[in-house]
């Protein structure tokens, strides 16, 4: 449990440096960046120890081509676009959803049941939700709306959902024992970065160049591939082995307190009440569907040997 911790400080730490990082870079020449030197040196590193190049089984193509447009590509670009209009905090709450989301994917993948409880457990989040998607701060406005979402909170409900479906491919992948998360996350990185850059080519130009301070963004970009890239993916790769990918989107509600209390410690955020009052909320729902996961038997503690039988 100590790792899940670990693993979501880490998590929300992503969201203050990246906050930080577009101060000095257009965000889909960021990400581009960013996954393409992370990609490189996650398969670089695996090469190295294999003394060989990753071979991709010609029946998990498809899998690898999602993981790239997902996985990192949809994800990344979707989240740092929105992320010039949201504050740090905001952004993580909304990968909140991620347990809601996730658990409708796996019920096609996998054939998890949603039951009642379940069921219930979602009204409770997503109206938990709907006082800070209403509540919105000046630099969100810049940006428009449609209806009563910003377009920047259009955008980071985009990004959590192209995530929760790469993380369900992901472990589609690790469970048939022929790659590993490194191996997985490089090819992933590599391809969503040389998108991305592509994109950025088109969408934001580079001229002017788009980065503004050289060292700073050089700097900020390091820290995050080595935190985030390196560890908190790897990491979450092997977590999954443990739990299933439910269980570590209900344990992600640790994510947006400490992005909070990073974004006014360092980025000097202002929290307002309803970030209280819908992370109660949502809590509620999202302890539920943990509730419903342990009698379900979804939940797994491989490490005490506990293997709760699924109940009908």
């Amino acid at each position: 449990m100590i790792l899940i911790i670990v693993l979501y400080a880490l998590c929300a730490s992503s969201f203050t440096l990246c906050k930080a990082v577009l101060l000095f870079s257009k965000p889909i020449f960021f990400v581009g960046v960013r996954m393409l030197c992370a990609g490189l040196l996650l398969l670089g590193g695996w090469m190295f120890y294999q003394r060989r190049l990753p071979r991709i089984h010609s029946s998990d193509r498809v899998k690898f081509a999602a993981i790239v447009l997902f996985h990192i590509y949809a994800a990344y670009v979707l989240d740092l676009w929105a992320l010039q209009g949201l504050t740090s905090f905001k952004s993580s709450f909304f990968f909140n959803l991620s347990p809601f989301i996730t658990a409708l994917l796996s019920y096609y993948f996998f054939a998890e049941r949603m039951t009642f409880k379940k069921t219930l457990g979602l009204i409770i989040g997503v109206v938990g939700f709907l006082p800070e998607l209403i509540q919105h701060m000046p630099q969100e406005e810049q940006f428009g709306s449609f209806l009563f979402l910003s377009l920047p909170e259009i955008a980071m409900l985009g990004a959590v959902t192209s995530s929760c479906l790469g993380w369900i491919v992901m472990r589609s992948l690790l469970q048939t024992n022929r790659y590993s998360p490194i191996e997985i996350n490089g090819i992933g990185m590599l391809g969503g970065g040389l998108l991305a850059l592509i994109t950025s080519w088109f969408v934001e130009g580079f001229v002017p160049a788009p980065v503004t301070q050289v060292w700073p963004f050089v700097a900020l970009t390091a820290a995050i591939i080595i935190v985030v890239n390196g560890v908190f993916y790897n990491l979450y790769g092997w977590l999954l082995k443990e739990y299933t990918a439910t269980f570590l989107s209900f344990a992600g509600f640790l994510c947006p307190l400490f992005a909070a209390l990073f974004g006014v410690l360092f980025l000097h955020e202002q929290m307002t009440w309803t970030f209280f009052f819908s992370s109660a909320v949502v809590f509620v729902g999202l302890y539920l569907f943990y509730q419903e996961e342990l009698r379900q038997g979804y939940v797994r503690f491989k490490k005490r040997n506990i293997a709760p039988a699924i109940n009908s």
